[in-house]
């Protein structure tokens, strides 16, 4: 794709990548059979290589307009388009780019932009988070229908292991998932804990970042990468193994703390070493002797949904199933698996018409043979899935635990 950016852009790091990225695009159009949002809406702007015009439209001079922007606000960034291109297309950073330009040049409606900063603003910190949601949970009962689907169940938090082992990797508590789901990291501690592993939370560690720099508020996200980074470094100097990420959002976001710090001079050395070390937790238990957990099959029929940030943005399709295979969990055949399922980190609550619609799609595909239950790997996708499943959601490796 030729392309002839105009000054303001082309002498900025950002600027640089976007053009070097489109590109690479060479127009042939396979993202469109993968996007979602084209799938439902056959509207060239609402796939992927319609999008990558107005972003290099945009990039070259031309009028940034609310209808740009809401095509760009329709994309789940799920990043499906990127399995597919042939050419690298690296999507997910362009559409990050485009949206920042928008949001500098064009204000949005003051509506808008009071939701965006409540999800910045609360959100990202769990101990802002966390008592909203337990307020919400008290309320449950007597909620009306439609929004009681909305508050998650209240789980209640179980045991770490009181053991340690010389081997220790760390893990992210997280915003949403330490106050929604603490089950989860629990239980990949015991599970590891029966492997000779200890996990680790750093408490100074938080949001991963994902949340600001998705809503265009670059910087801030940057500095919860900071964070975070700073909490873990003691413990990677202390030689951890590995960042374990049970949440597959967090991990999208944490492998790419090396290229977003790139140019920071106090940063950029640390990030690149973290996201060496960060590990989908799939990842270390393919690696490790499951016959250590003493795990006995079960009748029970499983259906795994597997998150678009693992599969697209991670890459790390089909290790999840192996895992689940070797302990004789007993999965179900699913169908489209590379659509997303309408989450999409806060996606679901600023699209909320189009996110129901994708997950009714996907609910139909993974229930094709009536499982017992259904289980995934991002907290995102599991309270998304939740509010309309007619089985149990929870996290993979919960049923390892159990």
């Amino acid at each position: 794709m030729k392309t002839n950016l105009v000054a303001e852009f082309q002498n900025t790091a950002e600027g640089r990548e976007a053009e070097e990225i489109l590109r690479a695009c060479v127009h042939c159009g396979f993202c469109t059979a993968t996007c979602p949002t084209y799938q439902e809406l056959n509207d060239e702007r609402d796939g992927p290589r319609g999008r990558i015009y107005l972003i290099k439209e945009m990039l070259e001079g031309a009028e940034v307009t609310s209808k740009t922007r809401d095509h760009l606000d329709r994309c789940l960034t799920c990043r499906a388009c990127e399995t597919t291109c042939p050419s690298g297309v690296e999507y997910g950073r362009l559409v990050d780019i485009g949206r920042g330009v928008i949001d500098q040049k064009l204000e949005r409606p003051r509506q808008e932009r009071l939701l965006r900063l409540a999800l910045r603003k609360i959100l990202p910190y769990s101990e802002r988070f966390g008592p909203l949601l337990y307020l919400g949970q008290f309320f449950r009962p007597l909620l009306p229908a439609g929004l009681k689907t909305k508050v998650p169940p209240r789980r209640k938090a179980s045991p770490w292991p009181s053991t340690s082992h010389s081997r220790v990797m760390m893990a992210l508590a997280g915003c949403a998932q330490s106050s929604a789901a603490p089950t989860t990291n629990a239980a990949t501690a015991r599970v590891l804990d029966k492997l000779g592993i200890t996990l680790v939370e750093a408490p100074e560690a938080g949001c991963c970042g994902a949340v600001s720099y998705h809503l265009s508020a670059h910087e801030e996200g940057l500095n919860f990468m900071r964070r975070n980074i700073d909490a873990w470094w003691p413990a990677i100097e202390a030689g951890a193994e590995a960042i374990v990420m049970t949440a597959s959002g967090c991990g999208a976001m944490v492998q790419d703390y090396g290229h977003l710090l790139r140019h920071d001079p106090v940063y950029a050395n640390k990030a690149q070493r973290v996201s060496e070390l960060m590990k989908d937790i799939s990842e270390v238990l393919l690696a490790e002797d499951l016959s250590r957990l003493n795990l006995q099959t079960t009748p029970e029929k499983v259906a795994f949904h597997c998150p678009c940030t693992l599969q697209h943005a991670m890459q790390k399709d089909g290790l999840v199933e192996q895992v689940l295979a070797r302990a004789g969990v007993n999965l179900t055949k699913t169908k489209d698996k590379h659509l997303c399922c309408g989450s999409a980190g806060t996606y679901s609550i600023m699209q909320p018409e189009m996110s129901q619609r994708l997950l009714k799609n996907k609910l139909e595909a993974l229930t094709i043979e009536q499982p017992d239950r259904i289980v995934t790997a991002n907290i995102g996708c599991q309270l998304h899935l939740e509010t309309k499943a007619q089985v149990p959601v929870q996290h993979w490796v919960e049923l390892l635990d159990r």
